[in-house]
C-alpha cells in the first residue's frame, strides 16, 4: 500500500512471517523484480518497496535520490533485518549498513554499482568509455537514446526495440533517475566507503561471471574493506542476475 516515507509516497508490502528480510530493487525496476528470489529463500518475513519514480510509487521529488531511498528503508524496518539489494539498491543497503549498523543483521550485496569502490585505473577507464554515450544523450536531452543505452549496459538482454512501446515510454520517463543518483555512486557523496568499518555483519558479494567488467573491481574493493564478506560468482550470468539466475542466488543464500 501506498506510505509517507522520507517526504515520498512510496508502495511498500509484506509478505510471510519469520525473521525479516528487505529487499531494494534496482534502479527502473520495482519491487516484484525480486519476489521470486525471495520465494526460493527460507520462510522469512519479507518486506519489500519501490523506490520513489517507480513501481506503483510516486514520482520522485527530493534534493538526494539515495538519501531518500535509505531514509525508506529506515522506516520500514522496526528491527534488524537481512538487507538484500540489487544493483542501486545495493548502494542503498550498503549505506544503510554503514549508518545504521543496529538494524542490519546480515548484509547481501548482489552487483552493487558502487563505482567508487573500484581503484583498478583499467576497470574505471573502460567504464567511463562505456558509459560517455549515456552521458552525451543525457545532457543532450535525449531520453529516449539515453534510456535505450542504459538499458543495452545493464538490463536483462532484450533489444530495445523488443521491448513494449509502453515499457519503452516508462523506461525513458524514469531515466533521470540515474544522473539522479550519480554523484552517491560515482563520487561516493556520502563518504560510505569510509564508513564501512562499521559493518560488522555477515556480508554476501554476489556477481555475475558476465556482468560490465566494472563489477569486479567494484567487488574487490569492496572485500578488501569488508573482510568478513563471502565473495561468489554466478556462472553465465550477467548484472541482473537475481532475475535470471534465482536459482544459483538463492543457492548462495540458503545458509542466511
Amino acid at each position: 500500500m501506498l506510505q509517507a516515507l522520507a517526504n515520498q509516497e512510496v508502495f511498500a508490502v509484506e509478505k510471510g512471517e519469520g525473521p525479516p528480510r528487505l529487499f531494494v530493487h534496482c534502479s527502473l525496476a520495482r519491487h516484484e523484480s525480486l519476489i521470486p528470489l525471495a520465494r526460493a529463500l527460507p520462510a522469512a518475513r519479507n518486506i519489500y518497496f519501490d523506490m520513489p519514480g517507480h513501481g506503483r510509487s510516486a514520482p520522485w521529488h527530493g534534493h538526494d535520490y539515495q538519501s531518500d531511498v535509505v531514509d525508506i528503508a529506515v522506516q520500514l524496518l522496526d528491527g534488524p533485518a537481512h538487507l538484500i539489494g540489487h544493483s542501486f539498491g545495493a548502494t542503498v543497503a550498503l549505506r544503510l549498513a554503514a549508518e545504521r549498523p543496529d538494524i542490519v543483521s546480515r548484509l547481501t550485496l548482489i552487483e552493487p554499482v558502487m563505482f567508487a569502490a573500484a581503484t583498478d585505473p583499467d576497470a574505471i577507464a573502460t567504464h567511463r568509455a562505456a558509459f560517455a554515450p549515456f552521458v552525451k544523450a543525457w545532457t543532450a536531452g535525449d531520453r529516449e537514446t539515453a534510456a535505450k543505452l542504459f538499458v543495452g549496459m545493464w538490463g536483462t538482454g532484450p533489444a530495445w526495440d523488443d521491448l513494449p512501446a509502453k515499457m519503452r515510454a516508462t523506461l525513458a520517463e524514469q531515466i533521470y533517475l540515474i544522473p539522479a543518483a550519480s554523484a552517491a555512486i560515482e563520487d561516493d557523496a556520502h563518504r560510505v566507503l569510509d564508513k564501512l568499518d562499521r559493518v560488522t555483519c555477515p556480508v554476501d558479494l554476489i556477481e555475475g561471471s558476465t556482468s560490465q567488467p566494472i563489477m569486479s573491481a567494484i567487488l574487490d574493493g569492496l572485500a578488501g574493506a569488508l573482510p568478513q564478506a563471502q565473495r561468489s560468482v554466478i556462472e553465465g550470468a550477467g548484472h541482473m542476475v537475481p532475475i535470471t539466475h534465482v536459482a544459483q542466488v538463492a543457492s548462495v543464500l540458503q545458509h542466511c
